[in-house]
């Protein structure tokens, strides 16, 4: 396999943004340790794919970020930005849509989200067609200005979406391939998550719809990331020797199934993937392969404990991008991701809550001593 040219990142003091994510942002209704279909009470987060890494390097990592979203005007829309102002993650690119008083036309979305704990997995039941987001239109952001380096008033270091984004309207995958097509022009790069979700792909064509949307982005992304079920639903490329179920996950054949992705897409720099098996919902195997440079480097699964397993595969993207962004090699960024997603799975929520000397010290391996 050749190795690709190193990839020349733009200096931050050329741009206003190191990173920037376009994605939608829900509020997520959390049961705690009850059940959705029983629950009397709730607590109020916010998340989103996208969102969750640009929250994720800001918060944890202190980097400057923004997200591009939509939302409704209304007092959940509000809710969702006082959520997102404490996150600290920049909001002049957010666009408020007008409210119709009872969402026929435009609305916010809701994500009930109930943790799992034992042999219950963890359960989403999600909210949100006709969204503000969903009906964005690429001439809705000037990318040029937003994405650009010198010579703008703005500029950005790094893009980042993905399938989630791009599964949400008709429209979205333009919307996306303007972003990325600007971020090419300009230098600046741009990662995608795949991240299949079968409940937003079922009703507008399933995996094949996916599949052709993704197909058509590839050719603009630099850095991809996905775990195995990913790669096999949304693009196509199926973990070799896999029964579809995912109980193990051999690093030869994930390899392989990594190497098959950079020949097809050879634009790739960097693929990236979590390794993730679930003993329970409460115990998973814990771990990440990527390549980069022509070379593959692995953390091998470690049990860890689960609270709250959604948003760890982000978590682990934005911890890989912190490394990335701060010039550390792969095999540093490798790290910091599994140890950030794997902290960020250790509290409640979407979006992280530890702090880098704690992901620092994650990296050097388990240590739950108390600190005082």
């Amino acid at each position: 396999m050749t190795a690709p040219i190193k990839p020349v990142i733009k200096p931050a003091s050329a741009c206003r943004f190191d990173q920037v994510s376009l994605g939608e942002v829900m509020l997520r209704l959390d049961p705690g340790e009850g059940r959705i279909h029983t629950a009397r009470g709730f607590q109020a987060w916010e998340g989103g794919g996208e969102y969750n890494v640009a929250r994720g390097l800001r918060r944890c990592f202190g980097l400057r970020t923004a997200i591009v979203t939509a939302l409704a005007d209304n007092p959940i829309g509000r809710l969702l930005e006082d959520l997102m102002l404490q996150g600290g993650v920049d909001l002049s690119q957010l666009r408020w849509v007008p409210y119709d008083g009872v969402g026929r036309t435009v609305r916010n979305g809701l994500n009930f989200t109930e943790r799992g704990f034992g042999p219950r997995g963890a359960v989403g039941c999600s909210d949100r067609g006709h969204t503000a987001v969903a009906q964005m239109r690429p001439e809705d952001v000037d990318w040029d200005r937003l994405l650009g380096g010198p010579g703008t008033d703005l500029g950005t270091r790094w893009l980042h979406t993905g399938g989630v984004f791009c599964a949400l309207s008709a429209g979205t995958p333009a919307v996306a391939r303007a972003a990325m097509e600007s971020a090419r022009r300009h230098g600046t790069r741009v990662s995608y998550d795949l991240n299949y979700r079968d409940s937003l792909w079922r009703s507008i064509g399933g995996q094949a719809r996916a599949r052709e949307v993704n197909r058509q982005l590839m050719p603009l992304v630099d850095v991809l990331f996905g775990n195995e079920e990913d790669f096999s639903a949304a693009l196509g490329f199926p973990l070799p020797g896999g029964d579809g179920q995912y109980r193990s996950l051999p690093s030869g054949a994930v390899r392989e199934m990594i190497a098959a992705v950079v020949a097809a897409y050879p634009n790739l720099t960097t693929v990236a993937t979590t390794l993730r098996t679930a003993r329970s919902a409460s115990a998973n195997g814990w771990g990440a392969i990527c390549y980069h440079g022509g070379t593959f480097h692995e953390i091998e699964q470690q049990e860890i404990d689960i609270l709250d397993r959604v948003g760890g595969g982000d978590s682990f993207a934005s911890g890989f991008i912190y490394g990335m962004l701060a010039e550390k090699d792969a095999a540093w960024a490798l790290a910091c991701g599994v140890a950030h997603g794997a902290l960020a799975m250790s509290t409640p929520g979407d979006t992280t809550m530890a702090t880098l000397p704690e992901v620092l010290r994650a990296m050097q391996g388990p240590n739950a001593r108390i600190d005082r």
